[in-house]
């Protein structure tokens, strides 16, 4: 029998997803595939429902329609904020060894996903009030990538980060999708970022939305038409895939 990859069986099948609140549908009727080891861009305005619908993917919202991952999907999910007080008096390292423990992952895992996103273990020895907000977006994404997921789900992974981090964070992104084949959907409002790291963009407005590739979505007319204000980006030709 052929595995789903072999198959043509996307990592991801939506069909018809609605997603609301109060009986107004913020999501509406929204269907896409995503391809295993690809990376898909989810962009749009504020209050689009991007991080409704990432929560929606990832169970946590209750919604119509069809939402199918392909059988043995591990998912690794990184939110946009953690409801966390980070007053607590728990380190960095001990919320790793959380993680550790529910996906029955070693020690080993938990350096070897430090070192993915430039952490070193003397830094998450803190209390995870003492971290910067970008050492504790990196620590969200390492602990993301604890339990070797096939998919990562990221809302705005790199908010909160220096410029070195970002590219460090964007550049093992993908590193993992094109050596490990690795699955990614991700959150961004940097355009730059999208077209030059992702296979597929998603764009959501309000009672509209475009899926496809890149050159095709991110055009100036497109653009302004989905934001409803003109919309500029630039990417160096050194930074074209």
């Amino acid at each position: 029998m052929r595995s789903a990859v072999e198959a043509g069986c996307p990592a991801l099948e939506v069909v018809g997803l609605s997603v609301g609140f109060d009986r107004m549908n913020v999501i509406e009727r929204l269907s896409f595939e995503v391809a295993h080891g690809s990376a898909l861009a989810i962009i749009g305005p504020n209050g689009a429902g991007k991080s409704v619908l990432a929560k929606a993917l990832i169970g946590a919202l209750p919604y119509t329609g069809t939402i199918r991952w392909e059988a043995n999907t591990k998912l690794g999910y990184v939110p946009q904020k953690l409801d966390i007080e980070r007053d607590l008096p728990i380190t960095g390292s001990d919320f790793l060894h959380a993680k550790a423990a529910v996906a029955c992952a070693s020690q080993v895992d938990i350096t070897n996903a430090l070192g993915l996103v430039g952490l070193k273990m003397e830094s998450v020895g803190k209390p995870i009030g003492a971290l910067s907000g970008g050492q504790f977006q990196r620590l969200l994404v390492a602990a993301a990538l604890i339990g070797h997921p096939t998919v990562l789900l990221l809302d705005e992974p790199t908010a909160g980060v220096d410029e070195p981090g970002q590219d460090t964070l964007n550049a093992t992104l993908e590193r993992l999708r094109k050596e490990r084949g690795m699955t990614i959907l991700f959150i961004s409002h940097d355009l730059s970022v999208v077209y030059q790291h992702a296979t597929n963009v998603l764009c959501l407005s309000r009672g509209r939305t475009c899926f496809g590739v890149p050159e095709r979505v991110l055009t100036p007319k497109l653009l302004a038409e989905l934001y409803g204000a003109p919309v500029a980006y630039h990417v160096h030709d050194d930074l074209r895939p």
